[in-house]
């Protein structure tokens, strides 16, 4: 298997560039969370904790297993879509942080990266076997129908880098490196949850682009929004939540600076005061695998045909 490369999930079809931009665009709601999903982020404080505190893992998981942030990104796009299409229980603190180290898990192998989760585990306090986490990923596997290849917001930056009048190829470069911050940054902002991938890297460009070349930017404005795949009233909705976005957390930034006693941190960045549920297990049945698969299998994957229940899954001691 291929390394895959978010900025190029289909590099593997033989097809021309604008097939590829199609598939891209036409593909890119199969990759998001479900609406409903977003909805109860708004409404539910608990749902909303969840996810936050499952970043925060993610993101200590980055620094203690030394993993890069296209592949927590990656990880952090399992998490929301499985989340969005399984119920979770709730209650039960192991089931998270097998969650986050699965998802992490399957990122992993997909770009190709060896993962020592080990030391991780312990230092949040649960150990899994190798067994545990194979039966995770394999739920996870079945929630997203196997589609692992995820179109991120960072499939679609060199399309829409294409279309400015930006011919330095350092600049270029400048403004993409910009923007795929921005888009690391925008993770955790679920206002940006209901937009699709194309609209948020669309949006991170105008950012970076207003940033870094603020003279240019009406000019690679009216490219985006002539753009056919682009919906302008989302477009300009995204904008402004990125905008808003960018302001709160340079204003964070500034604070934390001036502030001699503060201590960044995963928990700290994220500012996420997370109060866990006791509320009752409930077990999550998986669909039986499909007995033949079309799709790859991934390094090592245990293919098990039988159901999994999280309640199955325990951590070891």
């Amino acid at each position: 298997m291929d390394c895959f490369d978010l900025e190029n999930p289909f590099t593997s079809l033989d097809n021309q560039e604008s097939d590829i931009i199609s598939a891209l665009f036409s593909s890119e709601s199969d990759h998001m969370p479900s609406h409903n999903y977003f909805l109860s982020l708004k409404s539910n404080d608990l749902f909303f904790s969840f996810r936050q505190e499952a970043i925060s893992l993610i993101l200590r998981a980055q620094y203690s297993c030394n993993i890069d942030p296209y592949t927590t990104y990656l990880a952090t796009n399992y998490m929301d879509r499985f989340a969005s299409r399984q119920e979770i229980p709730q209650g039960n603190p192991w089931v998270l942080r097998l969650l986050v180290i699965a998802t992490i898990s399957l990122a992993s192998k997909m770009k190709e990266q060896h993962l020592s989760s080990s030391n991780f585990q312990r230092e949040e306090g649960f150990i899994f076997d190798a067994p545990a986490i194979q039966r995770m990923e394999l739920l996870i596997l079945d929630a997203l129908n196997w589609r692992m290849r995820s179109v991120t917001p960072l499939s679609f930056i060199c399309f829409f880098i294409s279309l400015f009048e930006l011919k330095d190829p350092p600049l270029r470069q400048a403004l993409k490196d910009r923007a795929t911050n921005i888009i690391f940054q925008a993770c955790n902002e679920i206002k940006l949850l209901e937009f699709k991938p194309s609209i948020i890297a669309a949006s991170a460009l105008l950012m970076a682009s207003h940033e870094l070349f603020p003279l240019q930017f009406p000019s690679f404005e009216t490219s985006i929004l002539s753009c056919r795949h682009v919906n302008k009233e989302n477009q300009l909705k995204c904008f402004n939540a990125m905008q808003e976005m960018v302001a709160n957390e340079t204003s964070d930034s500034v604070i934390e600076t001036v502030s001699s006693s503060s201590t960044t941190t995963p928990m700290s960045v994220l500012d996420c005061h997370c109060e866990r549920s006791s509320s009752s297990m409930a077990a999550i049945a998986v669909p039986e695998k499909r007995e033949q698969r079309k799709r790859q299998k991934l390094n090592g994957f245990c293919s098990e045909s039988n159901r999994v229940k999280i309640s199955q899954i325990q951590p070891c001691g």
